[in-house]
């Protein structure tokens, strides 16, 4: 792959083979009963237990304990899910090419420009005003202007979707170093770099970033703790990295902009 790696997290195991024919890396997560050929966040130094709580997040912190130190110099790391890819952006969607041409297979002939590879943005004015009035009440209240697609940041999509004021409450125990230029971000952006994954050939660059989210994730915890209900707030911990991780590399780094594309591995019909 060019010296290039992908992890492929994921949480059923019988999507092996299917991660091995596209090239990546195949990654398990949780309590599932994983078959040799995996990686998986459960041996050494871990926290998959927390898994429920953390989602692929569970993994990256057994990466940065165990994995991070054995990775090649100058090697490029990536990470995706098994329903977000990288996308190749030398094939065009439109054209009939199948999954496995579509998606990111090398680096790009610009990346050494950069040190770290994002996804690209979503714009949260594109919620649709429905989802604003059913899941966002308070957040609406606090910012009636959203209703008419204006002044959507990501503090109010956060408000809305994983509760009232939590945003507010995590940064408040973030580093001194962030937490102003955090909360700034969150207040007055629309829009922020999608999927929760990254590639990056820096380790020193990675150490730095896995310092910073996972004790202030513990922080989190003695406030959130674990006994939460709904999708939205069980997953909070993870929730507020899909936040934090674009402004922080953006900040740290020379961040190149790729896109992504959404395909769902389970399906039988994309390899």
């Amino acid at each position: 792959m060019n010296n290039l790696e992908i992890f492929c997290i994921c949480i059923d195991n019988r999507l092996l083979n299917k991660i091995k024919k596209i090239t990546y890396t195949p990654v398990g997560l949780g309590s599932d009963n994983f078959s040799n050929g995996w990686i998986t966040d459960d041996k050494g130094a871990h926290i998959s237990h927390k898994n429920k709580f953390y989602g692929e997040q569970t993994f990256h912190y057994w990466f940065w304990k165990n994995g991070l130190k054995k990775i090649e110099k100058d090697k490029w790391i990536g990470f995706c899910g098994y329903r977000r890819f990288w996308k190749n952006e030398t094939c065009n969607l439109e054209e009939n090419a199948n999954f496995n041409e579509k998606i990111l297979k090398k680096i790009g002939d610009n990346w050494e420009n950069y040190d770290v590879i994002l996804g690209d943005k979503i714009n949260l004015d594109n919620v649709s005003w429905i989802k604003v009035l059913k899941y966002g009440k308070i957040a609406f209240i606090r910012n009636p202007k959203s209703i008419f697609k204006k002044n959507r940041s990501i503090r109010f999509h956060f408000d809305m979707f994983h509760g009232n004021g939590a945003l507010d409450k995590a940064i408040d125990l973030l580093n001194e170093n962030d937490k102003d230029d955090f909360k700034s971000y969150v207040r007055n952006n629309t829009s922020y770099n999608q999927g929760n994954m990254f590639i990056c050939k820096s380790k020193d660059l990675m150490n730095k970033y896995y310092e910073t989210i996972f004790p202030w994730l513990e922080k989190c915890e003695k406030v959130f703790g674990f006994n939460l209900k709904g999708y939205g707030n069980t997953r909070i911990y993870g929730f507020l990295i899909e936040r934090f991780m674009p402004f922080w590399f953006n900040k740290y780094s020379k961040v190149l902009e790729i896109p992504i594309i959404y395909y769902d591995l389970t399906k039988d019909d994309l390899l």
